[in-house]
C-alpha cells in the first residue's frame, strides 16, 4: 500500500504555506477556516499548484521535487479528486461521467455507491447526495493512489448532511487507499477521519486523533475551532495545587493544569452545567450571569452565560424553566479547564 508523503512550502496572498504530513491506509483531515490554505494542500497533490520548495510522493513514485526538477502532469498522477461542487459534466449521464476516464470499472462502481438505477439521469436531476456518490465513483474509477476531498459536506443542507456523514464515513471506511479531505467543520472530521491536523496561518498547529485534539489542544485556536469556549485571563499558582485564573472579563476559576502569566482558559460545553442556584457537588467554577442565548436542538439545549456555552439535555431546560435574560449559574470543573497557548490568526487564502 502507497503512502502519501508531502513536505512543501509555497507563498500565499497573506502568508507562506508550509506543510510536511505522512499519511498511510486512512482518512486524515485537515481542518481549519477558510482561507487557511487547506485547498491549496489538495490542489498541490492533485498537480493544479507548483510550490516553490519541496517534495510530494506517493509510495515509489515522485510526484513533485524542486531540487530533481520533477513535476508529474496532473493528468499523469495516481490521484481522484472530488472537488467542493463536484465537478460533473452537465451534459453526460451519470454512467458516462463515471465511465470518463476508468478502465472498464463502471458497472461495479455504479453498483457499488448505489447509483445504479440512476446511469441515464444527468447530474441536474441529481440530489446533493446522489451528485456526491457520482463524484466518489468517477474518482475512484480511475484507480487512484490517493483520494482527495475537498469539503464534500458543504454543498449539502443539514438534514442530508447529516445522513450522508455517516454513509460517507462507511464508505471510506472500506477504501484500501490514503484519503486526504480538507474541511472547516471539525465535527465531519471527527466522525470521518482517523487523524486531523488542524491548520492555520500555512502551518499546522497540531496533529492527532479528533479525542487527542479535543482532550489536549495545542492551544487557543485548536480549542476554539474543536468547539470549546475560550476565555482570556492570567494564570498564578493557587490553593490545593490548583492554577487560578484572574479572567479578563472578571471572576477567577481554577485549572489542574500548571501555568503562570498570560493564558487561554478552554472549557467544552458539555463540561458546563446550567442551575439556578450554587450546585453541591464537586465543581469549583461558577459564573453566574443572565442568559445572553438559549438555543434548543434536538433533545439538547444550548446556554450562554457572560461568554461560556453550557449544553444540557432540552428536558433539563424545561424542568429549570429556562429563559433567555434569566439568570442563572454556569458551573465547570477544575479537572475540565484546560490552559492553553494563546495563539493568533490571520486572514488569508
Amino acid at each position: 500500500m502507497d503512502a502519501l508523503e508531502l513536505d512543501f512550502g509555497l507563498p500565499l496572498r497573506s502568508f507562506r504555506l508550509e506543510l510536511a504530513l505522512a499519511l498511510g491506509r486512512e482518512t486524515f483531515a485537515l481542518v481549519g477556516p477558510s482561507g487557511a490554505g487547506k485547498t491549496t494542500v489538495l490542489r498541490v497533490v492533485a498537480g493544479l499548484v507548483k510550490p516553490e520548495r519541496g517534495r510530494v510522493s506517493l509510495g515509489d513514485d515522485v510526484l513533485f521535487d524542486s531540487a530533481l526538477g520533477i513535476d508529474v502532469a496532473p493528468e499523469d498522477r495516481r490521484v481522484g479528486f472530488v472537488f467542493q461542487d463536484y465537478a460533473l459534466f452537465p451534459h453526460m449521464t451519470v454512467e458516462q461521467n463515471v465511465s470518463y476516464g476508468a478502465r472498464g470499472r463502471t458497472a461495479e462502481l455504479l453498483e457499488r455507491f448505489r447509483i445504479a438505477h440512476l446511469a441515464r439521469a444527468r447530474p441536474g436531476e441529481l440530489s446533493g447526495g446522489e451528485r456526491q456518490r457520482v463524484g466518489l465513483a468517477r474518482a475512484l474509477a480511475r484507480e487512484p493512489g490517493v483520494l482527495l476531498l475537498d469539503e464534500p459536506l458543504s454543498a449539502l443542507d443539514p438534514h442530508t448532511r447529516a445522513a450522508l456523514r455517516l454513509e460517507l464515513s462507511e464508505l471510506l471506511d472500506e477504501l484500501d487507499l490514503p484519503v486526504l479531505l480538507v474541511t472547516h467543520d471539525f465535527h465531519d472530521a471527527a466522525v470521518l477521519a482517523d487523524r486531523v491536523a488542524a491548520l492555520a496561518d500555512g502551518k499546522v498547529r497540531q496533529v492527532g486523533t479528533p479525542s487527542d485534539l479535543i482532550a489536549a489542544p495545542a492551544d487557543a485556536f485548536v480549542a476554539s475551532f474543536t468547539g470549546a469556549n475560550v476565555l482570556a485571563g492570567v494564570a498564578r499558582p493557587g490553593a490545593g495545587g490548583l492554577t487560578e485564573v484572574e479572567l479578563d472579563g472578571g471572576g477567577v476559576v481554577y485549572s489542574v493544569d500548571e501555568a503562570v502569566g498570560d493564558v487561554e482558559v478552554a472549557v467544552y460545553p458539555w463540561d458546563v452545567s446550567i442551575s439556578r442556584e450554587l450546585p453541591r457537588d464537586s465543581a469549583l467554577n461558577h459564573v453566574r450571569g443572565p442568559i445572553t442565548s438559549l438555543v434548543v436542538l434536538g433533545n439538547r439545549a444550548r446556554v450562554q452565560v457572560r461568554g461560556l456555552v453550557g449544553e444540557v439535555t432540552a428536558a433539563s431546560a424545561e424542568r429549570l424553566a429556562l429563559r433567555e435574560d434569566d439568570v442563572v449559574m454556569a458551573s465547570f470543573k477544575a479537572a475540565a479547564t484546560r490552559l492553553v497557548e494563546q495563539a493568533q490568526t490571520t486572514a488569508g487564502r
